[in-house]
């Protein structure tokens, strides 16, 4: 099918338009807009901007070609098929400037929530699913496709989706369980019943993530997380008691050793960086042990990674000031009496 060029000239023309205009409202305006949302309180227009960033060329674009196939003479039932291939790319487009606006109010509102859903790839994730899902049914509606058979055949296939995705969803839906408890939560410092231990950096639909002290990641499967014994450092509160076992000698002056223990925690506690010094510190007696009166040293640290500073500052301290103080803390010792055998009576005769 040929054209003449009077014909050609505005379809030309609105292509071009369409692509001038997209780069100057995406280069300039969009600039701009961003420039002033930054400076506003609400967050809401940065995610819409955001959202919005790289999408208007592609609908100007879609809209000068649009315009430009409505001005060809062509026959009508190409033309219909233009427009449906058009329609549709219109759509999803949509859908991708929806999912991005939807995950990025999701994330507004868990910040608002202050901890109590937080912000985690499973929440944003499963916005996204959502909102996809709804435009491809649009998509399938405006292609002239009846969805009622495939949401009935989803409803009858999920079922046996369920059946052999039994492991997947239970993770699914432990990691939905875990969040909204706010038992535990990304940012939080755990320790796991197996030892394991270190921040949590995110919660998706399958897995938790624990960053360990050691730098190393620990991927632990929601379903046994939520099924777990751990301990969240950080709940009700980041502040924790720190506890240090120490034994002295038993001619040691318990009322001194007492003292100068104190004296030398609450000395750490003010220098040393995660020690809490308005808490004040104390010691507790508790066992007669074999070669030793052992005691525990209790003290307040700001969170649970503080302890291991704490405690190495603390200990060459106090080791320091025992041997000042002439306080012994001794070595282990066992004694063992030797009693002497009994003579035979054969040994006895002359």
């Amino acid at each position: 099918m040929a054209f003449g060029i009077r014909e050609l000239i505005f379809p030309i023309s609105s292509i071009i338009g369409g692509i001038i205009l997209g780069i100057v409202f995406e280069k300039i305006i969009l600039k701009r807009l961003r420039k002033m949302a930054e400076k506003t309180k609400w967050k809401g227009d940065e995610v819409l901007i955001k959202a919005v960033h790289g999408m208007t060329i592609f609908w100007f674009i879609i809209a000068g070609l649009y315009l430009a196939v409505l001005n060809l003479p062509i026959d009508p039932r190409i033309l219909g098929q233009i427009q449906k291939v058009l329609l549709v790319i219109l759509i999803f487009s949509v859908t991708m400037f929806t999912a991005k606006l939807a995950a990025g109010f999701v994330d507004i509102s868990t910040e608002k929530a202050r901890g109590a859903l937080p912000s985690t790839s499973i929440l944003t994730n499963l916005t996204r699913i959502l909102v996809f899902l709804i435009g491809i049914l649009i998509i399938l509606q405006a292609l002239g496709i009846s969805i009622t058979p495939i949401l009935t055949a989803f409803g009858v296939g999920g079922i046996a989706v369920a059946l052999a995705l039994q492991d997947t969803l239970s993770n699914f839906f432990a990691g939905i369980h875990i969040l909204i408890s706010k038992q535990v939560k990304p940012g939080d410092y755990v320790k796991l019943e197996a030892g394991e231990e270190g921040y949590v950096t995110d919660v998706s639909w399958r897995n938790t993530t624990i960053r360990a002290l050691q730098n190393n990641m620990i991927i632990v499967p929601n379903a046994k997380l939520a099924s777990a014994i751990l301990v969240n450092y950080y709940q009700p509160r980041k502040e924790m008691n720190v506890y240090i076992q120490v034994g002295v000698s038993y001619d040691s002056n318990l009322d001194k050793v007492e003292k100068v223990t104190v004296e030398v925690a609450k000395e750490v506690l003010a220098e040393v960086e995660g020690g809490v010094g308005e808490v004040e510190p104390f010691i507790r007696y508790h066992t007669f042990a074999d070669f030793s009166i052992n005691f525990t040293m209790i003290m307040r640290v700001k969170e649970a990674v503080d302890q291991y500073r704490i405690k190495h500052e603390f200990v060459k301290r106090l080791h320091r000031r025992y041997g000042d103080e002439g306080i012994d803390i001794p070595f282990p010792i066992r004694t063992i009496q030797m009693e002497s055998p009994i003579a035979h009576p054969s040994d006895l005769s002359p």
